[in-house]
């Protein structure tokens, strides 16, 4: 049952990753049609991303009144119905009214699911798991890219909609196992309710915050304008642009997937410095002049931002505590989602009014503030 257990959380990471990659990889089809500016993306991401943010928050009493497979399971439903939602939207408003519901159910599943594999796995597991999250990013552009070239974007959101309700129902129909395995997964839910403010007095959470914020804004930066810098900076037709937008996604899953074999004997801290040095010379190749060193810079960005956010998450624990790792890997989500909520909507409101050029030179700021507040947290975490 340990096993059947892990492979459930392994699908349910899945139906989280469908939708990440899609909005990016429609956008530049989608804000013509709507006829709203390019910048206009970053209004979505953010509704997304502030439903994610109260969600996280919510987090930890919501697993100590119910149990982390409901929330897992109730979340599965209540994104697949948001994606289809935004398939029968015909105006800007609509998808971000679909925003709301799709946020509050990501953000509840990611927090809960994160902690119970950081108390109850090894961080090779926490590198896979991640892995299933991009594999779900994977599909979904291409899903979209096919949509694009024989339909309309819309169905290319109806089809991934269809794919996460069957996952949902999955998960509905294994509720067995996971009371089967109830006494494990419930063990951390005796302890007091930490809270923003308990949590933001232990040494080396704030500065963990930043990094992990910083972590994301780049990450999400990646995610969305990957298809508008290609088809803006190179010229690549929108259909192969939403088709590239899956390019990071593939780095960041094969990252994860080898990132699962070595993170045991590396050790989260070093394979998240390593990581974000690769991911710094990601962003230096799509600065360069040429296509085909975009392409492989999104990839090599992908590889390096793998092992960062699985192993931040799993190092939570032994850093400060298995009592306190729900409310604060709650709070990391809320961080997390500040992150992606702020930073690409700035971007795109840089691209807009000056230059799309300027992506790499963004990102580079991000990246490099997290390997600083990381660099602090440890030595924080040693005193």
């Amino acid at each position: 049952m340990y096993l059947l257990l892990l492979a459930i959380i392994y699908l349910a990471f899945i139906s989280l990753g469908l939708p990440d990659s899609l909005l990016g990889a429609a956008w530049p089809t989608i804000y013509p049609a709507f006829d709203v500016p390019l910048s206009y993306m970053g209004v979505v991401s953010m509704i997304i991303s502030g439903g994610t943010i109260v969600s996280s928050l919510m987090t930890e009493k919501l697993i100590k009144k119910f149990s982390v497979r409901v929330i897992t399971t109730a979340s599965a439903f209540l994104t697949a119905a948001a994606l289809l939602g935004f398939s029968a939207s015909d105006g800007f408003i609509k998808l971000c009214l679909w925003g709301i519901p799709y946020g509050l159910g990501a953000g509840a599943i990611d927090a809960a699911l994160n902690n119970y594999v950081a108390l109850h796995y090894n961080s090779k597991h926490m590198s896979w798991l991640h892995c299933f999250w991009g594999v779900g990013t994977i599909i979904s552009p291409y899903i979209m890219s096919y949509a694009l070239t024989h339909t309309t974007w819309n169905n290319g959101y109806k089809t991934v909609s269809i794919i996460q309700f069957i996952i949902a129902a999955v998960l509905l129909l294994t509720f067995p196992i996971w009371k089967i395995n109830g006494n494990k997964q419930t063990e951390n839910t005796e302890t007091m309710v930490l809270g923003i403010k308990g949590a933001l007095k232990i040494r080396g959470v704030p500065t963990l915050l930043t990094a992990f914020m910083a972590y994301c804004g780049a990450e999400a930066t990646a995610m969305f304008w990957a298809s508008s810098y290609l088809e803006g900076v190179h010229g690549v037709s929108k259909d192969r642009a939403a088709a590239f937008g899956s390019l990071f996604f593939i780095g960041i899953t094969a990252g994860r997937f080898i990132s699962g074999f070595i993170s045991d004997k590396f050790g989260d801290n070093r394979m998240i410095r390593t990581g974000t040095i690769i991911a710094l010379f990601g962003t230096l190749l799509i600065a360069l002049p040429y296509e085909s060193s975009a392409i492989a810079g999104f990839i090599v960005i992908g590889l390096g931002c793998a092992p960062v956010y699985p192993c931040i998450i799993h190092s939570t624990p032994s850093n400060f505590g298995a009592e306190n790792s729900q409310g604060i890997i709650g709070i990391q989500m809320a961080s997390a989602y500040v992150g992606s909520t702020f930073v690409p909507p700035l971007f795109g409101i840089v691209a807009n009014y000056i230059s799309i050029k300027l992506m790499p030179l963004y990102m580079i700021i991000f990246f490099l503030l997290l390997f600083i507040m990381h660099s602090k947290t440890q030595r924080l975490c040693r005193k």
